[in-house]
This record gives C-alpha cells, sequence and structure tokens, in this order.
C-alpha cells in the first residue's frame, strides 16, 4: 500500500501497479464471477472484468426484458455467459450483487439459498448490509462479505476502462470466512478497471454515498443551479443566457479546471472580479446549506433514508412515477434550454 497524504491526513491506498493484474488474475483463478443485475453498474463491471480475462457470468431476470436484451446485445450468451437470477447464483462462486438496493431485498431469498460455503458474496455499497434489519440481508458466517465502491456511475466506470484512465473506488471486508477476502476483494477492484483504491467500511461508505448523492453530487447540485437559474429567468434574462451562466460554463469549462488542479486553481483561472465575488460569497453559501447537510447526514445514520428506499422503490409502479418525474425535469425551460445549447456546441 502506498501512503498518500490528504490535506495533512496520512491514508493508505492501493495503486494498480502495486496490485497488477497478473496477481489479480492468480487470485481469481478458478472463481465464477456472477454479476447480478445488468442495470446500472452491472453492465460495466462485467464487461471490464470480461476484457480484463476473468471468468464472468450474468444473473438478470428475463421479465426486465430491457437489461436482459441489453445483455444479450453486448455479447453474453443465453445458457452459457447468461443465466436467470437463480441458476447464475448457483454456478458463481464470487456474486455480485449489482441489482437496486430495493430490488436486493426482493431476490435474497434467492441469493442466499445458493450461497455456498467459501463464496464471496460482494456489494458495491453498502446499504444492504448495514441495514440489514430493514433489508433482512444476513448472510451465512461461512462466506466473504466484500465491496468494492467505484466512484462514478456505471457509465463512467466503463468509459474511464476504455480510455485506459481507470476510476477511483472503496473497498472494504465486512466478513471474512475464507482468509481470503482481503485478496479477493482487491483483486476484484482491479478487475472492475479501479485507478486506485482506498480502503473504508460498509457503514462509512453507505454514510457517505448516501449523503453525497443526495448533496453536492446530485441533490444539492440539480436543487441549486435550478434556483440560479430561475431568479436570472425572473429578473428578465434569456433562457440561453440563464443556462450558459448556470450550467454551460460550470460543466464545460470551470469544473474541469476543477478536476485538473483543484479549486484554487480554477479561482487563478478566472478574472479577479470573479475572484472576488466568489470568496465573498462562499462561506455565505456554507452557512445556509450546512443545516441542511447535518439534517441529511442524521437521517441517513438513523435511516430515514434507507426507509423511504425501500418503501418507494419497492412499489409496483415505481419505474412509472421515476419515469414521470424524471419527464418532468427534462421538458423544464432550464433543461430544454441545456438541450438547445448543447446541439449548439462545436462538432
Amino acid at each position: 500500500m502506498a501512503i498518500i497524504n490528504f490535506g495533512g491526513v496520512r491514508e493508505k491506498v492501493i495503486k494498480r501497479n502495486e496490485f497488477p493484474m497478473t496477481r489479480a488474475r492468480r487470485v481469481l483463478k478458478g472463481e465464477t464471477i456472477a454479476v447480478i443485475g445488468y442495470g446500472v453498474q452491472g453492465p460495466a463491471q462485467a464487461l471490464n472484468m470480461k476484457d480484463n480475462g476473468f471468468n464472468v457470468i450474468i444473473g438478470q431476470s428475463k421479465a426486465y426484458k430491457k437489461d436482459w436484451d441489453r445483455a444479450v446485445k453486448d455479447g453474453w450468451v443465453p445458457g452459457r455467459t447468461l443465466f436467470e437470477i437463480d441458476e447464475a447464483a448457483r454456478r458463481g462462486s464470487v456474486i455480485e450483487m449489482l441489482v437496486s438496493d430495493a430490488a436486493q431485498k426482493a431476490i435474497w431469498p434467492v441469493i442466499k439459498k445458493n450461497l455456498k460455503p467459501g463464496d464471496a458474496l460482494y456489494f458495491s455499497h453498502g446499504f444492504s448490509i448495514v441495514y440489514k434489519r430493514l433489508t433482512g440481508v444476513i448472510p451465512p458466517r461461512n462466506v466473504d462479505v466484500i465491496m468494492v465502491a467505484p466512484k462514478g456511475s456505471g457509465t463512467s466506470l466503463r468509459r474511464n476502462f476504455l480510455s485506459r484512465a481507470g476510476i477511483n473506488a472503496s473497498f472494504a471486508i465486512e466478513q471474512d470466512a475464507t482468509g481470503r477476502a482481503w485478496d479477493r476483494s482487491v483483486a476484484l477492484g482491479i478487475a472492475i478497471g479501479s485507478a486506485y483504491l482506498f480502503p473504508t467500511t460498509f457503514k462509512h461508505e453507505v454514510y457517505s454515498d448516501l449523503t453525497g448523492e443526495r448533496g453536492v453530487l446530485m441533490g444539492a447540485l440539480a436543487g441549486i443551479m435550478e434556483a440560479q437559474y430561475e431568479v436570472l429567468r425572473k429578473h428578465g434574462h434569456s433562457p440561453s443566457e440563464a443556462f450558459n451562466e448556470t450550467v454551460e460554463e460550470l460543466t464545460q469549462s470551470l469544473i474541469k479546471l476543477v478536476a485538473e488542479n483543484g479549486m484554487d486553481w480554477m479561482y487563478l483561472n478566472c478574472s479577479a472580479t470573479a475572484q472576488r465575488g466568489a470568496l465573498d460569497w462562499k462561506p455565505k453559501f456554507k452557512k445556509a446549506v450546512m443545516p441542511v447537510f447535518q439534517e441529511l447526514y442524521r437521517k441517513v445514520v438513523r435511516g430515514d433514508e434507507t426507509r423511504r428506499v425501500l418503501t418507494s422503490c419497492g412499489k409496483a409502479n415505481y419505474q412509472q412515477q421515476l419515469a414521470q418525474e424524471l419527464r418532468a425535469m427534462a421538458n423544464s425551460e432550464m433543461w430544454l434550454a441545456g438541450k438547445a445549447t448543447r446541439a449548439l456546441r462545436p462538432a
């Protein structure tokens, strides 16, 4: 492990040159990796591992025709590398639980009855294990329970893999029944294309992940954008101007500078007027949102957010409701302006 200084705090990380693919293949030699679910994370992790030379099969219910057909289109062969969930779980020695959190609760009885002593039960999110009283996902004592959580969507994981960039991921060991849990977890992290891996716990991962998704990464970002856009429009600015000042400049210019060298670097590459205004207003925004983040974290730890996910996402009509909510967002003036703006970008 490399020791890296993160803002004055020294942490251990595993870079892929320290745990090369050849070692990962040795660790997982003879293993059959059953990726359960071909929705968001499943395709990227499965294809990356397949391309890296690992023995991968897919478990996907035919009832979800869209995901089954996508697996077939991606080259998985029914009866050979593509199976119903029950059959894939029976064949696998590493069972990757990559269906949605609500679906994990629903399929757990099928997975549990097919687990064999010495198998590895793999997650990319701590949700089902940390909130086991709500999900009912309680693994037997004779299997490894491990996690690799890529810090990005499945789309980003696959794109970064194909560009050879990789994506960061955390990993954790909840239960080591075989004495091989650490090796298996890290090997799988390398196999899916991680740039580097940092250790965590299931509990820390789920608390940070649920907070981040509802906060800066998605919920807060969308909410702040909508608020600024609406204020600008209310004061007579055109949709094009409001969208460019709210979204386009951020995503096409400024955030790339942050990614390259940090927030201070982005500030240094902006005008003096922008620098001064940003530095003066940053504390005001932090003070305004701090109570919201404190409330959010409390609700995550208490399990309130988990109950809401399991209740909402488990409803029979949830997909229709979700589609309706996302359509409303897509058809809002701001994102219709965004569609027009993207069409104007140079080819």
